[in-house]
C-alpha cells in the first residue's frame, strides 16, 4: 500500500511542480508578478491547513498522521489552489497568447523529464563519490547516508570511545560505549553528568553523526599501492601512452580508408565496402584468439604494443562514420583542388580532413574511452607490473582492498575523473558529430 501511495506523492509532485512552474514562466512573460505572489500564499496556506489538520488528529484522535499522508494532503490542497489560480478558458485569450502557452507547457514537461532522467542516471556517480569520502563502517549501512557521516568520538582515559545519544528522563543525553555485557546491554558513561556509568540496552542507543569528507581516503588508495607503480604514475603513464597512440592510429587509418570508400573509384570498393560492415557483426571473442597467436608469434606478448597496434588498421564503424561524413563534401571542392594540381593525398590532407572536424572530434572521444577503459587487452597480453595500465591496475587494487569499499570507491574515482573531464569539455563535438552522420549537403 504504501508503496502506490509513494507513487501518486510522485505524480501529483510532478502534477504541482510542472503547473508552478507554468504559471511562474507565464507570469514573467506576461509581466503579471501577482500570480507568483498569489501562488505562493496559495501554498502556505495549504501547508497551513494541513498542519492544523496534523494537530487536529494527533491532539483530539489520538492518532499521529503518518509524513506521506501530510505530504499528500498539503500537494492536493497545493494543485487546487493552482488550477483555481489559473482557470481563464483559452477562448476568452488572443490565439498567439494560446499558442505560447501551449509551447511553453510542452517545454516544461519536456524539461522536467530531461531533469529526472539526469538526476537518476547521476545517482551512481553520487554514491560513488559519497562512498569514497566516507570512513569504511558507514559504507554498508541501509538506508545510506545521503551525505558523508561518521560517528562521534571522545577520549576517555586515553582511549577513543564512540559517542551515542540515549533518551533518559525526558530528554537527550550524549553517552560513551564502555563494554558490552550479556543480555544485548551495553556499559555507557554519561558525559554531561560527571560521566557518571549507567547499564542499558542496546537498542535505545543512537549513534551521535556528524558531516565530515574523507579526503585522506584518496591519500590511502594512493600509498597502498604496490611500490613499482609509484602512486599510480606508472599505470598513469602507460594509459596516456597507448590511449595516444590509439588516438592518432584510429583517426588516421579510419579517415584514409573513409576517404577512399567515399571518394575514391576503384574495382570491387562496394564489396570491400560490405565486407568490412559485415566485420562489425563478428563478436570479439571470436577473433581473440587467432589475434593473440599472431602478437605472440611477432613477439609482442607482455609488451605495449598489442594494445595500440591494433588501431592502425580502422574498425568498421569509425571507417562508417567517417565515410558517412566525405559523402556528405560537395565534389565541387575536390575538382577545385584537382585543377590546382592537388594529388588525393594532399586533397584528403588539405582539403577533406579540415571539413570533417566534427566527426574527427567525436571519433577521438570514442577511441579515448574505449582505450582508456580497455580492460580486456591488459588482461591478456600484460603480466609484468611495470607495464599495467589503470583499468587492470584497479581490478587488481580491487582484489587486495576489497575489503576497504571507502578506499576502492576512491581508486574508482581516480580512474574515472580523466574521462568525465574529457567528456564534459567535448560533449558537444560529439553528439554534433553523431547527429551529422549522413547528412547531404
Amino acid at each position: 500500500m504504501k508503496f502506490f501511495l509513494w507513487l501518486a506523492l510522485i505524480g501529483l509532485g510532478y502534477l504541482v511542480v510542472g503547473r508552478a512552474l507554468f504559471i511562474v514562466v507565464s507570469a514573467i512573460v506576461e509581466r503579471r508578478l501577482g500570480k507568483i505572489v498569489l501562488m505562493l500564499l496559495g501554498g502556505a496556506l495549504a501547508y497551513l491547513i494541513t498542519v492544523c489538520w496534523a494537530y487536529f488528529m494527533a491532539v483530539y484522535g489520538h492518532k499521529r498522521a503518518p509524513l506521506e499522508w501530510f505530504i499528500l494532503s498539503t500537494l492536493i490542497l497545493f494543485a487546487v489552489w493552482l488550477f483555481v489560480q489559473d482557470r481563464t478558458r483559452d477562448e476568452d485569450r488572443p490565439w498567439k497568447l494560446i499558442r505560447r502557452r501551449k509551447e511553453l507547457s510542452r517545454q516544461i514537461k519536456l524539461h522536467l523529464a530531461l531533469v529526472t532522467g539526469a538526476v537518476i542516471f547521476s545517482i551512481p556517480f553520487y554514491w560513488l563519490v559519497t562512498t569514497s569520502l566516507k570512513p569504511d563502517e558507514r559504507t554498508n549501512i541501509f538506508p545510506p547516508d545521503i551525505i558523508p557521516m561518521v560517528q562521534s568520538t571522545v577520549r576517555i582515559d586515553g582511549d577513543e570511545r564512540r559517542v551515542y545519544l540515549l533518551q533518559l528522563n525526558g530528554g537527550t543525553v550524549r553517552v560513551a560505549k564502555l563494554a558490552e555485557l550479556p543480555g544485548g546491554l551495553w556499559k555507557v558513561c554519561v558525559l554531561a553528568d560527571g560521566r557518571r556509568v549507567e547499564t542499558v540496552n542496546a537498542s535505545r542507543l543512537k549513534p551521535e553523526l556528524k558531516p565530515v569528507l574523507l579526503w585522506s581516503n584518496y591519500r590511502d588508495a594512493l600509498e597502498f599501492l604496490p611500490p613499482e607503480y609509484r602512486k599510480g604514475l606508472v599505470p598513469l603513464w602507460n594509459t596516456i601512452y597507448v590511449t595516444a597512440l590509439v588516438i592518432i592510429g584510429t583517426i588516421f587509418s579510419s579517415s584514409l580508408v573513409g576517404f577512399s570508400f567515399a571518394r575514391l573509384r576503384w574495382p570491387g570498393r562496394d564489396l570491400l565496402f560490405f565486407v568490412m560492415i559485415a566485420t562489425m557483426m563478428v563478436p570479439g571473442a571470436v577473433t581473440m584468439l587467432p589475434v593473440f597467436l599472431i602478437y605472440r608469434w611477432l613477439g609482442w606478448v607482455d609488451t605495449l604494443r598489442p594494445l595500440w597496434f591494433g588501431s592502425l588498421f580502422g574498425t568498421g564503424f569509425n571507417i562508417f562514420l567517417l565515410r558517412q561524413f566525405f559523402m556528405t563534401i560537395p565534389t565541387d571542392l575536390e575538382d577545385a583542388a584537382k585543377i590546382d594540381g592537388c594529388s588525393y593525398f594532399r586533397i584528403y590532407w588539405n582539403v577533406m580532413l579540415p571539413l570533417i572536424k566534427p566527426a574527427l572530434a567525436a571519433l577521438t572521444i570514442f577511441a579515448f574511452m574505449g582505450s582508456w577503459n580497455n580492460f580486456m587487452g591488459p588482461l591478456i597480453y600484460i603480466s609484468s607490473p611495470e607495464k599495467m595500465t589503470l583499468a587492470y591496475a584497479l581490478q587488481l587494487f580491487q582484489g587486495a582492498h576489497g575489503g576497504e569499499p571507502a578506499m576502492m570507491m576512491a581508486a574508482a574515482t581516480l580512474v574515472m575523473l580523466p574521462v568525465l573531464a574529457v567528456f564534459f569539455f567535448t560533449q558537444r563535438y560529439m553528439i554534433q558529430g553523431v547527429t551529422l552522420t549522413g547528412l547531404k549537403a
